[in-house]
């Protein structure tokens, strides 16, 4: 089946920033691909529509090959304390 890991440090950081006013689009940060994460290539963190966006890239590991494309992004629930 494979295993991934990948840091979600960048993308929390980018969450606690106040960026209302950036408009749509704008990369926050880019998280390169090193030897301590999974990344395949290099991952944007965007303010997007109103919202941060991490698309993410991951090399599994523990198997034959494969890769995995995953999209980041937080969502506020109704009650909840955030971040």
């Amino acid at each position: 089946m494979g295993e991934a890991e990948f840091d979600i440090q960048a993308f929390v950081e980018a969450l606690r920033m106040n960026l209302r006013d950036l408009p749509s689009g704008t990369i926050i940060t880019k998280v390169k691909p090193c030897r301590t994460n999974c990344l395949s290539e290099e991952s944007c963190i965007i303010y997007r529509d109103g919202k941060i966006v991490q698309d993410l890239c991951v090399r599994l590991r523990n198997v034959e090959c494969g890769e995995v494309e995953i999209q980041l992004q937080w969502i506020d629930l109704p009650g909840s304390r955030g971040i």
